[in-house]
């Protein structure tokens, strides 16, 4: 009966993303489903990836979390590069293509699990290798897919088409219907009959994902095609395109990740890098390049940018400290069932499906009648609300005393997250291609997730300190309070600067700029 009534809430979702979705653009359509595949088998391998280490290789809590912080982080630095090449080369299409491809290899290779492990010593070093090796090609695949995709998306629209906001939060949907899907099928199949089953079929489903993107192609109507195409196919170093040394440079980046993702100390310094280089460089380029407001929406963009690192280091939780907490710390009985641990974290997904169209009527309605909430006060809104879950999950579980914490408030906890991701996430994503100029938007999407990776960073730092001394409910619940206070306090901060952020923003001029960007630039 629970999984029945979770495979209706996603039929009620999709349908209802499917009804918004006829006042908008084809393409529109087509990189909803193309996302929500993606998502499928990347939520997928998230919510077994912690078990998966802990129970078959046998890692330790901490160690586990270490391999899973660099994994996520290197997932969000990647997209940084994968923006450049598409902004200067690739152009958007082909770098989510490119990236599709092979995320479906890194897929596949997380089927080989081998033996399960009885001590740590007997792990063996090939399978390690190809654990790690796979990694290293879904973590290039998102890097060239995630940040092109939903630029491909704004392009779809005008900068100051109402219906954009609206349009990212459907689009929003469509990546937590996959990640929704991924969590309670190949999470599920995977906990149950196997491992390789739940990564084998993560595999399949960005295979159709694939699919989708390839066979849509003509309904984009040329967004996301190369800035230069004679330039890109322009021979370099005897017969090999610019195109093709781009992809073999990509297997030789692969190597490096391999490495690295075997290194959180390593990880740290490459993020500290390309933070540095990545700031530095959009703050250069914009004094130097941009008139005063273009100059100053982009300096707003680096407000919201920054905020969401706390954001995401709180949020992460999900797929590590607070699925082993779920796991070992909470009564998981529903209906007279126990339910598989992983399947928990198809809720903040759930909740998506059932609220994100709501969210995206909610902000049309709000704006047509001149009451929408800024992006900063939305930011405002979502950290405090991600603060207050957390202090609702420590109240419950400190209600429990010495018992099992009941499983209402692990769905409460998703719950407040997940009302102050739509509040911040796909508002995000509509703010970062509104206020960046066209020839640097790719580096914008780069930077917002960018710090999405610098908030994975952080979270696995936080997950690692709920081990600490031996780990324990009690020790997570004292993390939790403490993370969980200072959301609350840095939302209502956000909240009460949000007029001055917005000023930054110059939207009464936007339209003005951008088409005066567009004709000095044309040519």
């Amino acid at each position: 009966m629970f999984y029945f009534i979770l495979g209706l809430i996603a039929f009620l979702g999709v349908a209802m993303c499917l009804f918004q979705m006829r006042n908008h653009p084809k393409g529109l359509f087509i990189l909803f489903f193309a996302e929500m595949w993606e998502r499928f088998s990347y939520y997928g391998m998230r919510a077994l990836l912690v078990l998966y280490l802990t129970k078959h290789f046998l890692f330790t809590d901490g160690q586990a979390y270490g391999i899973y912080g660099a994994y996520t982080t290197l997932v969000y630095v990647t997209p940084v590069i994968g923006g450049v090449l598409a902004d200067r080369y690739l152009g958007q299409r082909k770098a989510v293509l490119f990236g599709a491809v092979l995320l479906v290899l890194g897929h596949l290779g997380m089927a080989v699990e081998g033996e399960p492990v009885k001590v740590a010593a007997e792990r063996s070093d090939a399978v390690m290798n190809i654990f790690y090796l796979s990694l290293a090609f879904i973590i290039a695949g998102v890097g060239f897919l995630k940040a092109n995709i939903s630029a491909i998306v704004g392009e779809l629209y005008e900068k100051t088409d109402e219906r954009r906001d609206g349009a990212f939060t459907i689009f929003y949907v469509g990546i937590n219907l996959g990640a929704f899907g991924g969590a309670l099928i190949a999470g599920g199949l995977g906990e149950t009959y196997g491992w390789k089953y739940g990564f084998g079929l993560a595999g399949v489903g960005m295979l159709f994902g694939l699919i989708a993107f390839i066979w849509g192609k003509p309904l984009l109507n040329g967004a996301g095609e190369p800035p230069n195409p004679v330039a890109l196919s322009a021979k370099k170093f005897g017969s090999l395109s610019t195109e093709w040394l781009i992809y073999l440079a990509t297997l030789v980046g692969i190597g490096a990740i391999w490495f690295l993702i075997q290194d959180q100390g390593a990880v740290k310094w490459v993020l500290y890098a390309a933070f540095a280089i990545v700031y530095g460089w959009i703050i250069l380029t914009s004094v130097m390049n941009l008139p005063p407001h273009p100059r100053n929406r982009i300096f707003a963009a680096l407000i919201l940018i920054t905020v969401q690192v706390l954001f995401w280091a709180l949020f992460e939780q999900a797929g590590s400290s607070l699925s082993l907490f779920t796991d070992r710390s909470v009564d998981r009985n529903i209906m007279g069932q126990e339910i598989k641990t992983s399947v928990f974290q198809s809720l903040n997904a759930m909740y998506i499906v059932l609220l994100g169209p709501l969210f995206a009527a909610l902000w049309v309605w709000l704006g047509k009648r001149g009451m929408d909430p800024s992006a900063p006060a939305k930011f405002g809104l979502g950290v405090v609300q991600l603060g207050l879950g957390f202090l609702v999950l420590v109240w419950g579980a400190t209600a429990a005393g010495s018992g099992m914490t009941p499983v209402i408030f692990i769905f409460l906890i998703y719950l407040l997250h997940t009302t102050g991701e739509l509040c911040l996430s796909p508002v995000g994503l509509s703010a970062m291609t509104r206020l960046s100029v066209p020839k640097m938007v790719g580096l914008i999407m780069g930077a917002w997730f960018l710090a999405s990776g610098a908030g994975n960073f952080a979270a696995s730092k936080i997950a690692q300190l709920t081990s600490a001394d031996g780990g324990g409910a009690e020790q997570v619940i004292q993390v939790y309070s403490t993370v969980g206070k200072l959301a609350v306090g840095v939302g209502i901060a956000l909240i009460v600067l949000s007029p001055l952020i917005k000023k930054m923003m110059h939207l009464d001029t936007l339209e003005a700029d951008t088409k005066a960007y567009n004709e000095n630039n044309s040519g």
